[in-house]
């Protein structure tokens, strides 16, 4: 080579600079976008459904039951894949999985035929955030991982944004079938750039010396070693972030699922108009997640603990969840009751943040995987649960939403003493 000549690699690296791993954390907020579009046109789709196939609550709740009984049901699995097979392949498999699931909805058009589909896309969505965590876990450093699983957290409220913008353009235009095909092939786009950009850090040629150090900062007397399931559920602070996953999931799947239900009853908005109010809400989840991890980094880097830090940005976001309570009293004004519901999506969103960096707090990388899955399958179990119990509680209230709020707005300051009666204080685990 001549003298004074710059190699590609090089040429690369000097792109990236010492932020490579912020690139890496783009992908999964791409990942989580997607992830989030899949999941939410039926939601968007349900007045169309109903009319056109005749669905009552009931059988949109039990459509709804398979995803999150899928969900549940592959959570620890998948949690355990990513630790076995590393993320590179193990999110590759779970995205191809769930977009050819998500195309899938386009042959179906009974409860039955929608609920198989639903079941094989919460199979493959499940691995998601096992796996973009145990991706945080390997690229951050502690300080900053908060921060990073708030970006790529956002992603689902982007997703949430794009969805209603996309499809009801794509479902006048072309029926609603179109838009399952349309949504799940956004998806390939991603897999295509995750295996031709993603490596580990140890494998990565446009890692830079001065960000690995970075990056492996703070990970002394991490063990590599494959850490057993027995032993992972033997620890408090697993249960924990499971306890925090059973009781404040459901909210967010009920917004996600019901929410355009209930702005199309309460407010008579077709699908059409659903867009505005929808975008509203989930633009401010966006900003919600990342001030949420932004908190919490904020409080470390001004000195407090991390015990301090993550505690402190959690009771926030659980006391702004609060005035959701009160959407039943509006007086039918659309927009003060979008303003309520935003905030109290932003605040789930901030407090998801933060609780997804319970794992990688308190466990050691090899185990982050496994402890996400677990607290997932907890959060899927308790949607499970709840969504037959919405769907007769709409049915037999004549859509009755006040109780439904009111759960949504305490679930939180619950959750929150839990976690704190179970780990006083945030460190890491001996496993």
């Amino acid at each position: 080579m001549p003298a004074g000549s710059v190699t590609v690699t090089e040429k690369r690296k000097s792109i990236f600079g010492t932020n490579l791993r912020w690139s890496i954390c783009g992908l999964l907020f791409f990942a989580t976008t997607v992830n989030y579009v899949d999941r939410q046109v039926l939601g968007i789709l349900k007045p169309v459904l109903e009319h056109d196939l005749h669905w009552n609550e009931q059988d949109y709740s039990w459509v709804v039951f398979t995803f999150q009984l899928a969900y549940a049901l592959m959570m620890p699995l998948a949690g355990r894949a990513m630790d076995w097979l590393g993320t590179r392949v193990g999110y590759a498999i779970a995205v191809a999985v769930w977009s050819t699931a998500s195309m899938l909805h386009a042959l179906a058009s009974t409860p039955f035929q929608f609920a198989m589909a639903r079941f094989a896309l919460g199979l493959g969505e499940a691995s998601n955030f096992p796996a973009a965590i145990k991706t945080v876990a390997d690229w951050f450093p502690k300080r900053e991982r908060s921060f990073a699983t708030g970006i790529f957290n956002s992603g689902s409220n982007i997703g949430a944004i794009v969805a209603p913008l996309a499809v009801p353009i794509v479902a006048a235009h072309f029926g609603w079938r179109a838009s399952f095909i349309f949504t799940g092939s956004l998806d390939v786009v991603w897999l295509i750039a995750w295996l031709s950009f993603y490596r580990k850090p140890s494998e990565h040629k446009l890692l830079t010396e001065q960000e690995r150090r970075l990056i492996e900062s703070d990970s002394e007397g991490e063990t590599p070693a494959q850490v057993p399931y027995s032993k992972v559920i033997s620890k408090r602070p697993a249960w924990a972030f499971l306890a925090g996953k059973f009781l404040t999931d459901p909210v967010w799947w009920f917004y996600l699922f019901w929410i355009p239900g209930f702005l199309h009853d309460k407010y008579n908005l077709d699908l059409t108009h659903l867009g505005p109010p929808l975008i509203v809400i989930y633009v401010v989840a966006d900003i919600g997640s990342v001030l949420g991890g932004w908190l919490s980094k904020g409080l470390v880097s001004r000195g407090a603990d991390l015990s301090r830090a993550r505690k402190t940005a959690m009771l926030a976001c659980a006391i702004a969840v609060t005035p959701v309570s009160l959407i039943m009293f509006t007086g039918g004004n659309l927009w003060l009751t979008v303003g309520l519901i935003s905030l109290a999506a932003a605040a789930h969103q901030g407090w998801s943040a933060n609780l997804f960096t319970l794992p990688s707090d308190t466990f050691p990388r090899r185990a982050v995987g496994s402890v996400v899955g677990l607290g997932g399958m907890g959060g899927a179990f308790g949607g499970m649960l709840v969504a037959p119990a919405i769907g007769w509680w709409l049915d037999h209230s004549d859509k009755s939403y006040g109780p439904l709020f009111i759960a949504a707005g305490s679930m939180y300051l619950i959750a929150l003493l839990i976690i704190h009666l179970l780990i006083p204080r945030i460190h890491q685990v001996e496993v």
